[in-house]
């Protein structure tokens, strides 16, 4: 079976790598190397901070490594094991609450840390890979796995590998795999003059 594909369609023409980007369950045995994940990580590296703060830390988990591949599986949620398990490499997504330069509260620590997981979504893209991003984790865990100090927030996970054909899912998540992508119009995300009105830009 070929693999399933989702492409936006999107109201204007937007990058191949953002059109063509989804969030699949389903991933190949196949195996990231070393390279591919340092160069996914290179590129959240380079993302826009807040007074250039850096307040993203990563923490991986390659099946290159079963034990601990298997450790970073089991800080999934249940309901997101069941296909994150096919996965060969997995991203914790952790944000610094403070500035390392004053100890300030950095309230755009969260936005941030998810621009740079952007960045790595869209590179990860560019090599070949597919990405899903999940909130069902357990936060707590993770914490006492990884010794996660009380400064940062854990803030999701990343599944990613080479996508996989459906039809290896159960048939709940093959549905979910197979239905079509929906987003909001613009002109109820975009502000105008006030809240509610349409903006400008898109009349």
């Amino acid at each position: 079976m070929a693999h399933i594909q989702k492409p936006a369609v999107t109201s204007t023409p937007v990058h191949d790598l953002i059109r063509d980007r989804w969030s699949p369950r389903a991933f190949a045995s196949k195996p990231v190397s070393r390279e591919a994940i340092a160069s996914i990580l290179e590129a959240g590296r380079w993302a826009a901070s807040t007074n250039n703060s850096q307040p993203w830390r990563w923490v991986v988990a390659s099946s290159d490594q079963p034990e601990a591949h298997a450790a970073a599986l089991d800080c999934f949620a249940p309901g997101n094991q069941r296909w994150a398990k096919a996965a060969p490499v997995y991203v914790f997504a952790l944000a610094r609450k403070t500035f390392e330069a004053n100890g300030n509260p950095n309230g755009h620590a969260w936005h941030d840390t998810g621009a740079a997981g952007a960045q790595m979504v869209l590179q990860a893209g560019a090599l070949g890979l597919v990405v899903h991003t999940a909130g069902g984790i357990d936060r707590d865990k993770i914490r006492q796995t990884y010794s996660v100090p009380d400064g940062y927030d854990i803030c999701c996970a990343f599944a990613i590998g080479y996508q996989g054909d459906a039809d290896q899912l159960i048939e709940e998540l093959a549905e979910r795999e197979r239905a079509p992508r929906v987003r909001k119009p613009l002109d109820e995300l975009v502000v105008g003059a006030g809240f509610g009105s349409v903006a400008d830009v898109l009349k």
